[in-house]
């Protein structure tokens, strides 16, 4: 796709609950939810940039699991590739998002999300969480 930026993004699930990050005020969608990781760079995989972004972001090293969810929104042109994800070492830190929440399903409509998110959130609530992916570390 032309023009198209691709975002690889972790859906971390620990007991219950998953991992979001809203966005700093000066990017764009400035103070809307997203689920963490970042642009990939020329030569590299999803996982890859996902791991790369979980280090620069949040200071935290992931074990990147499967795909859960891969969807093209038109708006900015940006496919997002969401992989299950669990945190391998470090605690998440404010490197770059301006706060960070661990929310379940149920607490949704208490966040405004990034409109590419939109499909993801539908199916979590529609789903549920998936069972959390737990890699032998």
């Amino acid at each position: 796709m032309p023009n198209t930026v691709a975002v690889a993004a972790a859906l971390i699930c620990q007991g219950g609950r998953f991992l979001i990050g809203q966005r700093p005020a000066y990017k764009a969608c400035g103070l809307l939810w997203e689920f963490v990781g970042g642009k990939l760079e020329p030569g590299e995989t999803g996982p890859e940039a996902l791991s790369r972004e979980c280090r620069e972001e949040l200071g935290v090293t992931v074990a990147v699991g499967p795909l859960y969810a891969r969807l093209t929104h038109t708006d900015l042109t940006v496919e997002l590739l969401l992989y299950q994800a669990a945190i391998a070492a470090g605690t998440p830190q404010l490197l770059e998002h301006a706060a960070l929440h661990w929310v379940a399903v149920d607490e949704l409509e208490q966040y405004a999300f990034c409109p590419a998110d939109a499909p993801i959130l539908e199916r979590l609530r529609a789903e549920g969480l998936p069972p959390e992916f737990r890699p032998a570390f």
